[in-house]
């Protein structure tokens, strides 16, 4: 029986430099992933059109010509889900910004040096798993949020009792539920239930005590 191969992870490569984008398709087709290129801004997009939902990371030239690569970033950003990352022949601590602004996950600078190459994309590939990591338990914390008062009280009751975020107090309540086999709303509306309790209780212990 052949051991499971976890599918290979798609990069899109742009650059107007044939000869580069064939050198990085070439590493990264050796280090194991899947790659395609586009010379042009243009014909990344519709690269991204075609396979949006494979792409793991996109490697964006900030110079190019026609629509340039931070144009390129901010199309993909505003548009699709696809991370970016940027390349770019100027190392300087302005560009870095313009990087950092543009919502880039991760900065090569040229010449592109193949030891320094895969470490820079295993590290923006990463950054980039986190985002969506956020963006998905944002997308269900909403949504949970919104079919229901219970929910919303019980993520809030969450927080105040143990300090935590939003997030995380929605995730241990999501938790619980799947681990119970019930529905989030289920589990909220017991928890809301128990905290009114516990508060009745409390204002009928502290009238007891007021009477001695």
């Amino acid at each position: 029986m052949s051991a499971y191969l976890p599918p290979r992870r798609l990069i899109l490569l742009v650059d107007d430099d044939p000869l580069l984008l064939d050198y990085l398709k070439t590493v990264l087709d050796h280090s194991g992933y899947e790659t395609m290129t586009a010379e042009s801004a243009v014909e990344a997009l519709q690269r991204v059109a075609e396979r949006e939902a494979d792409i793991a990371l996109a490697l964006l030239d900030i110079s190019m010509p026609g629509m340039s690569g931070l144009d390129l970033a901010l199309r993909l950003r505003e548009h699709t889900s696809v991370a970016f990352m940027f390349l770019s022949s100027v190392d300087d601590a302005e560009t870095a910004r313009q990087a950092a602004s543009h919502g880039a996950v991760g900065f090569v600078v040229k010449p592109v040096d193949a030891a320094r190459l895969i470490p820079a994309f295993e590290s923006a590939l990463a950054r980039a798993d986190e985002i969506r990591q956020l963006r998905r338990t944002e997308a269900n914390l909403n949504a949970a949020l919104a079919a229901g008062r219970e929910t919303s009280l019980a993520v809030g009751l969450l927080m105040a009792r143990y300090q935590t975020d939003r997030n995380t107090a929605f995730e241990v309540l999501r938790d619980h539920a799947r681990s119970s086999r019930r529905k989030v709303n289920e589990v909220a509306e017991q928890l809301v239930a128990a905290e009114e309790l516990l508060n009745g209780l409390h204002g009928a212990f502290a009238g007891r005590l007021k009477g001695k």
